[in-house]
């Protein structure tokens, strides 16, 4: 009998008691669910994979001069985007999965954000290139990159992310530049989609030349992911929720390395002799600068140590009656 009491008197996030995490399954020193550990551990391997493919497909794009059989200017926009996957992506996702590993939750937000960007940059070579030997590798890394991403923002204590954000940290200042970010693109996009709309005039090519159909996919891909993916982070990270400390970090990461390789595609198609080509964007230094300050910002503000309780992402919530609980 008095074991029975004892058993019904336990709180329901005891970990005997079945509802709570799990005393003997932990990851990189952080104690977790067994849900949420097996999850993450499928995000790892699936990443691992990623890690794996990424150089060798970028490695063969680089060397195989004959491999993207595309307009000129496409050609030389994926080889420079196989140069910054090799030289860039391939080492901070790996370094962000050993640091992962070691319990660094600012290096699951560099993992995720790293696996944003190959979703985002492979969804070019899957759907804009034209048939090429390397189809089925593209494919792979597009569906592994994407469906560990998935994994690993479900696995992730957001909670905790949250609370381990430092007061002083300039948050609002990040949802600005995020705000910024999809009011100038979707703004842009827009405004040249409704003009054709309305007078037949074909929208106007940047300094990077993307002949069809990259130029196209490029409108879908950030009206469809980066507009409103920037926006929810922004709303989300200016009323200090949790999600929005996560989302806003992943979407800056990823757009930080997407800048890198922007800037490699204008040297390798100026160094092709592309027509119009321009090896230089005057105003890339200072939007890189900004993306990559607002994700550095955001990193940066979070704690190593235990979470704390009562920051911002957790006041005390209003009773029904205005009073405080």
């Amino acid at each position: 009998m008095a074991d029975a009491v004892r058993r019904i008197r336990r709180r329901p996030d005891d970990p005997v008691a079945g509802t709570g995490p799990h005393p003997d399954l932990t990851d990189g020193g952080r104690t977790t669910t067994l849900g949420t550990g097996t999850t993450q551990v499928a995000a790892r391997r699936l990443s691992v994979a990623v890690a794996g493919l990424m150089p060798a497909a970028s490695a063969v794009g680089l060397a195989w001069r004959g491999l993207y059989r595309d307009a000129p200017a496409n050609a030389a926009t994926f080889r420079a985007y196989d140069l910054g996957s090799l030289t860039v992506a391939t080492p901070l996702l790996a370094g962000a999965l050993v640091r992962a590993r070691q319990g660094s939750l600012r290096a699951e937000l560099l993992w995720a954000g790293m696996l944003a960007y190959v979703v985002y940059m492979y969804a070019y070579y899957v759907f804009g290139a034209a048939f090429n030997a390397l189809f089925l590798a593209h494919v792979a890394l597009f569906v592994l990159a994407a469906v560990a991403l998935a994994l690993l923002l479900r696995s992730l204590d957001v909670a905790s992310i949250a609370e381990r954000i430092r007061p002083r940290t300039p948050v609002r200042a990040v949802s600005a530049v995020l705000g910024l970010l999809a009011a100038s693109l979707g703004g842009m996009w827009t405004w040249f989609s409704l003009r054709f709309a309305v007078t037949g005039a074909a929208p106007e090519e940047g300094l990077l030349l993307q002949p069809a159909p990259i130029g196209h996919l490029g409108y879908a891909m950030d009206l469809s992911t980066l507009v409103p993916g920037y926006a929810t982070a922004s709303v989300l990270l200016w009323r200090r929720r949790p999600w929005g400390y996560v989302l806003g970090a992943v979407l800056l990461v990823a757009s930080a390395v997407v800048q890198v390789d922007y800037v490699l595609a204008l040297a390798f198609q100026s160094a092709a002799r592309i027509p119009g080509a321009t090896a230089f964007d005057p105003q890339e230094p200072y939007i890189a600068a900004v993306i990559t300050g607002a994700a550095a910002v955001l990193l940066a503000g979070l704690r190593r140590g235990p979470a704390v309780r009562g920051g911002p992402a957790h006041r005390p919530a209003r009773t029904p009656t205005g009073g405080r609980r």
